[in-house]
């Protein structure tokens, strides 16, 4: 039963990671929930699955950062923060106008 629990907070915890970092930018409640129920699989593999399987904890712990970092990874593989990101530069000079001078009289480059 608690290798079941263990295993969907896993599930969601990566995948309310994964939504966030695509679809949902910005850290939000998919990103706080996503760490919620890894930080909660990781806790119940410890404290319920420890007296049947000792390594239960540090498997899931494991499991838990190699899943997160695979997800990261794979987000700035697939190029998804270049459409997030504004890559916008401007190579225009303006003028300013002195004291005593109008606008209309600046020159236009």
């Amino acid at each position: 039963m608690y290798i079941a629990i263990v295993i969907l907070l896993l599930v969601f915890g990566v995948g309310l990671l994964v939504a966030e970092m695509f679809l949902l930018p910005g850290f939000g409640i998919a990103g706080v929930s996503g760490f919620a129920c890894l930080a909660g699989s990781v806790v119940v593999a410890y404290l319920k699955l420890a007296p049947l399987y000792p390594w239960a904890g540090h498997v899931t712990l494991a499991a838990a950062l190699v899943l997160t970092g695979l997800a990261i990874y794979g987000f700035f593989r697939s190029h998804a923060i270049d459409k997030m990101a504004l890559d916008t530069t401007i190579d225009s000079n303006v003028e300013l106008a002195a004291p005593g001078k109008k606008i209309e009289n600046l020159k236009k480059e």
